[in-house]
């Protein structure tokens, strides 16, 4: 299911595929049907990359608590459930 793909993506493929497609519909010469269907991919993927962003936010705060002395659980990043 390409929505599975879309969710495992790491950081950095769904921001260039997010530049991809924002290239495309910058130029302006796609129909009407695939802009929409462009504009629902890119909304999907900025989705993604907020999540990873958020998870290394997350992640880098936790490891500042344990260099100050600070007791953590095992970090585990939430995936969306698309």
């Amino acid at each position: 299911m390409e929505s599975d793909k879309t969710a495992k993506l790491s950081f950095e493929a769904a921001l260039g595929k997010l530049e991809g497609i924002v290239d495309s519909m910058e130029q302006g010469e796609v129909p009407l049907a695939e802009l929409l269907a462009k504009y629902e991919e890119g909304s999907k993927l900025l989705k993604i990359c907020e999540t990873r962003l958020k998870e290394a936010e997350l992640k880098i705060e936790k490891l500042k608590q344990q260099k100050n002395g600070a007791t953590l659980d095992v970090f585990e990043p939430a995936r969306p459930s698309e």
